[in-house]
């Protein structure tokens, strides 16, 4: 779950930056992201869940939000896994 996490926030960076040309912002520096995946027990067995969490330092809240709603609909990682695994997005 680990290497899904890290291989995801690499992508998911990878598609933030593609969104945000999109925006007209400049991409920042020191964007971050923190992905986890977690094993859950639901009412039909154990499933996955992810939480997406990026920081866009200087972009407005619904600026970042938008971007990375924008970022989940590319990332070949999030296409992969739609549908399959819950997925809640942040930005903190």
């Amino acid at each position: 779950m680990q290497l899904l996490a890290a291989g995801w926030s690499a992508c998911f960076i990878g598609a933030m930056r593609q969104a945000v040309a999109d925006k007209r912002v400049r991409f920042p520096a020191d964007a971050y992201m923190d992905t986890g995946v977690d094993l859950v027990l639901g009412e039909d067995g154990y499933n996955l869940h992810a939480r997406l969490n990026s920081l866009l330092p200087g972009i407005e809240r619904e600026v970042a939000l938008d971007i990375a709603e924008a970022a989940h609909q590319t990332c070949p990682y999030s296409k992969a896994t739609m549908g399959n695994i819950n997925v809640d997005i942040n930005v903190l």
